[in-house]
């Protein structure tokens, strides 16, 4: 795992060559966007939803079921994220995609999703398969710029934006690496919490999920301000197991900023420790990009502490065996 994650600037780089020799054609009358995925599949959907949000005319919902809304109808734009192809959860809702005519779009390595693209001749970018979903957003993130970008539902050259990120992130592997490394000290024997705000909760939801499959470790993500509404009456007690990270990028809001000053206080007063990981970079997806990347090494070098194996996902293995059962 730890080389697929010292590799994420290279595959950025190859996933922009893919993107860049995707054949798309531009979609009409769209009145509203689902992009359709579980895991690491699903999470780049989370995180360009809130990328874009500022810009997007039309609304952009992330689905992680078995389900598309009612609303769904032929002006709707479908994104199917399925790394694997065979996503259960995904091939149900590309199912109902399909019946209720939507335009459909499908990011795949293969399997039952490309299948079904072809069958309905479905614009498809086919992204590289046989490693672990997680260790592959680089992949599918930058396919899902590409849709965005060509459809015009953005005017910001995020594939541009992909370049710069490339070169920050060469720029500052030795940094993110010792950085790394110092955090997951603090948190190998902790429950992490997790607090973005307000600018990054993919990141921190992405965060979390390293953390529970690589580390094989629970965890928790909220978001300011939301938590100061009500996670935040739950500060009342000393707790050594408890060890806090935040994702701060520079569009943080200003009264967003101020709320977490007085929290941290409290924070600091009831947990082992409170860590704050700024983001690096010149645009708000170089800041995204870059706090993904110090999350992934993290995750593993917690995972090296532990002397567990970050590849390893039985749990879940079983998981779809017994539902193949049924």
């Amino acid at each position: 795992m730890k080389t697929l994650v010292e590799g994420f600037p290279l595959q950025l780089e190859e996933a922009l060559g893919i993107a860049n020799d995707a054949k798309l054609n531009l979609k009409s009358n769209v009145q509203n966007i689902i992009i359709t995925g579980l895991g690491g599949s699903g999470i780049g959907g989370t995180i360009l939803s809130e990328l874009i949000q500022d810009e997007c005319a039309i609304p952009i919902l992330v689905n992680k079921d078995y389900f598309l809304p009612n609303f769904v109808n032929k002006n709707t734009l479908v994104i199917i994220s399925s790394y694997s192809g065979n996503t259960e959860e995904t091939v149900s809702a590309m199912k109902q995609a399909i019946a209720k005519q939507a335009q459909v779009i499908c990011i795949t390595s293969g399997g039952k999703i490309k299948e079904l693209a072809d069958e309905n001749n479905f614009d498809t970018i086919i992204i590289p398969g046989g490693n672990p979903p997680r260790s592959c957003i680089g992949y599918s993130l930058v396919q899902l710029l590409k849709i965005i970008q060509f459809n015009g539902f953005t005017k910001t050259n995020l594939l541009e934006q992909v370049s710069n990120s490339i070169a920050l992130l060469n720029t500052e592997k030795e940094f993110i690496k010792s950085e790394s490394l110092i955090i997951a000290k603090l948190l190998k024997d902790k429950l992490t919490v997790i607090y973005s705000l307000g600018t990054c909760e993919g990141v921190a939801v992405r965060f979390r999920q390293q953390i529970n499959e690589n580390s094989k470790m629970l965890c928790w993500h909220h978001t300011l301000p939301e938590m100061n509404h009500n996670e935040l009456v739950g500060w009342t007690t000393k707790n050594e197991n408890l060890a806090v990270i935040t994702f701060r990028t520079y569009y943080d809001f200003e009264r967003t900023i101020k709320r977490y000053e007085i929290c941290k206080t409290l924070f600091s007063k009831y947990s082992s420790s409170v860590t704050d990981i700024i983001a690096k970079g010149n645009s708000k997806l170089e800041q995204y990009l870059y706090l993904i990347h110090i999350g992934d090494w993290i995750s593993c070098d917690i995972a090296d502490l532990r002397g567990v194996d970050p590849i390893e996902v039985d749990v879940i293995t079983n998981l779809k065996n017994e539902l193949a059962k049924v």
